[in-house]
């Protein structure tokens, strides 16, 4: 009978994963959200619904990172997300400071 590998090895890389790049890239996401989402970056009451979406997003990567077969491939995706949402941030950024 052939032995199936075991997940256990993999909780530790997976759970870190998700605490430290889910926690980056969710913060990513609701700074996109924040200027490009209605009423732009000031609007009235966006800034307590940007500090609650922020941790719900944070709470779907962090429970969808058990998904990936492997904690390298957590931390190669969400690092690579991490960097593209990120990079896209500040080029938001950029534009919308430099076209006001």
């Amino acid at each position: 009978m052939a032995r199936r590998e075991r997940i256990q090895p993999h909780w530790w890389s997976k759970s870190l994963a998700g605490v430290l790049l889910g926690f980056v890239l969710a913060i990513g996401i609701t700074g996109l959200f924040a200027w490009l989402g209605p009423g732009g970056l000031h609007a009235d009451n966006k800034i307590q619904f940007n500090m609650w979406i922020s941790a719900l997003i944070w709470m779907v990567l962090f429970a969808c990172v058990y998904l990936f077969s492997t904690g390298l491939k957590a931390w190669l995706w969400l690092g690579g997300a991490s960097i593209a949402v990120w990079s896209l941030l500040v080029a938001t950024q950029l534009l919308m400071q430099g076209g006001a």
